[in-house]
């Protein structure tokens, strides 16, 4: 039986950065380092495949503060993307082969420049993919974004809303009171004005993560049961469901400490480690922008503060496609949460 780490924050007190890597990288647990792992499986050294997709982090602010969030975002954060920085991401996006573009945040509407954003990145990929990530309840409870529904639908952007269990009790307990129920609002809303209809044209894609110690469950069957229960109980209907699997870091890696259950889950992880996730995963085909401007290979090392390597470029104001595509990722024993049983990645399961 392992120790377990004794490193402890309260809930609502973000665990530093440099103490999350430490932990990380020098608590075993029993689990071999992850590069280590990549090594044996025959995956090491981890690059990219190509660029297809690049994931942009408006900033940590949020109206909620939910209990698995990665990015420990919330109602009191500041950091922020500014319109420069923004036009540095339009300008690699103008300059490269990338179709594919991910709004992220915190909440990324939150962002004062949100709207101006969206419209500039229309018109640099008129037919490409552009995806904003959603918590749906700044629709219903708030007049200021009250008609974004609309403004997205026109741009035709795709929404990721999340959405982590079908049930009002494990969605409120994760999330706060009442977030089911303007969920709900918000999501009927959207099918009224066509998101998540068939034959649509835009696109409403749902997001699980699990509420306890656990790898998701398979990934179809669980947008089934999604799929069934919301369409009965509350006539919604989406395109996907997308699974993604709790990762050690931030707000979610302080529950595990102080439940005493960090080994326990890093086990499990370790455990059900996949090679064959490793070919999919999302840091081979996507580059994470931060809100200034820092240049990540994923979401989770930008909440890490790992930034890439060189002679990478650091910044989006140095964007190099050719220099991207031929880096080498920069891995921790978190990218255990990415490969374990079916993989996962901000697009839902690997397998």
């Amino acid at each position: 039986m392992h120790e377990q780490p004794s490193l402890h924050y309260r809930r609502d007190t973000p665990i530093p950065v440099g103490s999350q890597v430490k932990l990380l990288e020098e608590t075993d647990c029993g689990i071999p380092p992850f590069r280590s792992k990549i090594s044996e499986s025959g995956n090491a050294p981890l690059n990219p495949t190509r660029i297809d997709i690049l994931q942009i982090n408006t900033g940590y602010i949020c109206n909620l503060f939910c209990s698995h969030c990665h990015v420990d975002a919330g109602p009191d954060r500041r950091e922020m993307m500014t319109r420069p920085t923004m036009q540095h991401c339009l300008n690699a996006i103008a300059n490269s082969n990338i179709k594919t573009v991910d709004i992220t945040g915190g909440a990324p509407e939150m962002n004062p420049e949100f709207r101006w954003f969206i419209e500039n990145i229309r018109t640099s990929i008129p037919d490409g993919n552009i995806m904003v990530r959603s918590n749906l309840t700044l629709f219903e409870t708030s007049e200021k974004y009250r008609d974004l529904p609309k403004f997205l639908k026109k741009n035709r952007i795709n929404i990721i809303a999340s959405l982590p269990c079908y049930t009002r009790e494990t969605v409120d307990q994760m999330r706060g009171k009442g977030v089911f129920d303007h969920s709900i609002k918000a999501l009927k809303h959207l099918n009224k004005i066509g998101y998540g209809i068939e034959n649509s044209d835009i696109e409403l894609n749902l997001v699980y993560n699990p509420s306890g110690l656990a790898l998701p469950e398979e990934q179809l069957l669980l947008e089934n049961k999604y799929r069934k229960h919301l369409a009965d109980e509350y006539d919604i209907f989406f395109n996907n469901l997308y699974t993604i699997t709790n990762m050690p870091l931030s707000r979610f890696l302080n529950n595990l400490l102080e439940s005493g259950q960090y080994c326990h889950y890093m086990s499990l992880l370790a455990k059900n480690y996949n090679p064959l996730a490793v070919n999919n995963l999302m840091c081979r085909t996507t580059i994470s922008v931060g809100w200034d401007g820092t240049l990540y290979d994923c979401d989770f090392n930008q909440m890490l503060h790992l930034p890439l390597r060189k002679p990478a470029p650091l910044h989006i104001s140095e964007f190099s496609e050719q220099k991207l595509q031929n880096r080498t990722i920069t891995v921790g024993q978190h990218c255990y949460g990415c490969t374990a049983g079916a993989g996962s990645s901000c697009q839902g399961a690997l397998l």
